[in-house]
């Protein structure tokens, strides 16, 4: 973040991201607001799993007085395995801890080697906990309690992103913080006022993240077309954009007014991503969680997106809410499969801290993994092992449906419409034969789909539909496994001059230009 001497930093942010690709907005927005302690700041970024030895000797190396680590369900451990040996080598270093997975209690990871526990919005309680520090003054409380900031009046975040960030990485921007819903295992609706910064600010400074090349945009908002206004004027200010750009927005299934179907109709295929929080379609089980649905507005909704838009939608739906049986989820995965042909991201239940499942403990039997990241174990309408099924199941839903690998191939797995009961029996037979869910090449996978269906389908059909699918992305090549299949090596002859044709086309067109 600046170009100091490594003596002289006294503050160093820090986190461990889940993927390389992922930046941190938190730790920024601590760093924008600084103040007059920025010079002597400095922010490191790592990834999980990473050796937590040789984060803490990095960050060790600048001799800080204070160490501010941004926590989360995903870290955790890390966390605190680093905390650990930040006071084991240097006892005086300051270690404080903040993120959503400090700031309720109890904590469920062992933190307690840490100096200080930030709850809640950080930019003005860390500054001031910075300044006492570094000032000689030591607060007394462990805990330190911040008040929701004045989202307008802090400052923003976004100049600290760095040009390898902004070539490399994900660029995250919130407009608003909060979310006016109450669904109970989300920490978001802990926070049910909404604050928008102004809009003419936010736009100001996305204008300023594309003069410097950000192309790609991932929006934290949790509910991006809640205000129909506000949504307009970002979709417009990218819509009159011709490079190539991507964009996340994380929306509500049931409020797509023609004003912003509109706008999202004019997206070009890549560019647009919305991910829709279903969750659950069964009204009861809805209810017993405070999550308001209104079913044929979401149907429409999605059938929208589906059929008038290249939006790529992600659709959340949940295993293991309270007084939901296998039977439900079934249901709720059939309906999703004929309402959308995007990506249907099937999670399993984790009860975060702060959120209010607990109340449901006693009454439906919810047992849960004490150790991070909290999911389910078990409750009294579906028992460990058809949970195991069921983790195992969202696995093999990603490599297999999600992963967009196999579209044709999928379709034949889900014959009669029968999608949940279909891929179970196949999810049950894969696990068996393979004994492994991490770690299943393309290829591999492919050969697994032909031994299941052939016992359904005839040999032929087998080898187009999955030769379609795999070498549908250039640069691939024909599975080991089909190459035996002799008689259909014409098939095969076909795609590599289909390929080359293509490549002939291409380079002929570059010439000309």
């Amino acid at each position: 973040m600046n170009n100091n001497n490594s003596n002289n930093i006294d503050i160093i942010f820090t986190t461990l991201n889940s993927r390389f690709s992922h930046s941190s907005l938190s730790l920024r927005y601590l760093f924008a607001n600084l103040k007059e302690l920025k010079n002597s700041a400095k922010i490191l970024e790592f990834v999980i799993n990473s050796q937590t030895q040789t984060i803490v000797e990095e960050i060790l190396a600048y001799k800080p007085k204070i160490v501010c680590i941004a926590t989360y369900i995903w870290n955790a451990t890390d966390v605190a395995e680093i905390v650990k040996y930040i006071k084991l080598i240097s006892p005086n270093t300051i270690v404080a801890l903040g993120g959503p997975e400090i700031s309720h209690l109890p904590h469920r990871v062992n933190f307690e080697k840490a100096d200080y526990f930030m709850f809640g919005e950080g930019e003005i309680s860390v500054y001031n906990l910075c300044q006492n520090v570094l000032g000689g003054v030591r607060p007394k409380d462990k805990i330190i309690q911040a008040k929701p900031v004045e989202f307008d009046k802090i400052a923003l975040p976004y100049d600290y992103y760095t040009d390898f960030d902004i070539k490399n990485r994900h660029i995250y921007i919130e407009s608003s913080r909060g979310c006016p819903f109450t669904c109970e295992f989300c920490l978001s609706s802990i926070d049910s006022s909404m604050r928008y910064l102004p809009i003419d600010v936010f736009l100001a400074e996305i204008d300023k993240l594309w003069n410097r090349g950000a192309r790609s945009y991932k929006f934290i908002d949790r509910t991006f077309n809640l205000k129909i206004s506000y949504a307009k004027a970002i979709l417009e200010y990218f819509l009159v954009k011709d490079e190539d750009y991507f964009l996340h927005f994380e929306v509500i299934p049931d409020n797509f007014p023609d004003e912003l179907r509109e706008l999202l109709k004019q997206f070009k295929a890549g560019s647009l991503q919305l991910e829709v929080g279903i969750q659950t379609l069964n009204l009861e089980v809805a209810k017993e969680i405070n999550r308001n649905l209104r079913i044929q507005k979401i149907k429409e909704n999605l059938a929208f997106l589906d059929n008038e838009t290249k939006a790529h939608v992600h659709i959340d739906l949940i295993v293991g809410l309270p007084s939901e049986t296998i039977e439900s989820f079934s249901s709720n995965l059939d309906l999703l499969y004929s309402l959308s042909s995007g990506e249907i991201q099937i999670g399993i239940l984790k009860k975060l801290s702060g959120t209010t499942l607990n109340r449901h403990d006693e009454i439906h039997g919810m047992v849960y993994n004490p150790n991070p990241p909290y999911d389910i174990l078990q409750n009294n309408l579906i028992q460990f092992e058809l949970m195991q099924d069921m983790k195992r199941f969202a696995r093999f839903w990603d490599i297999v449906y999600n992963s967009g690998n196999f579209v044709k191939t999928s379709k034949l797995l889900f014959k009669n419409g029968k999608v949940f009961d279909n891929f179970f029996s196949f999810s049950k037979w894969l696990y068996k034969r393979s004994e492994s869910t991490f770690k299943i090449s393309l290829d591999r996978v492919a050969e697994y789909l032909f031994e299941y269906l052939s016992k359904d389908y005839d040999e032929e059909l087998l080898v187009k539909t999955i030769l379609d699918d795999v070498m549908l992305i250039e640069g691939r090549k024909i599975p080991p496994f089909l190459k035996k299949y002799k008689k259909y090596e014409k098939d095969f002859i076909q795609i590599e001059q289909s390929r080359a044709n293509k490549r002939q086309v291409l380079r002929k067109e570059s010439d000309e230009e």
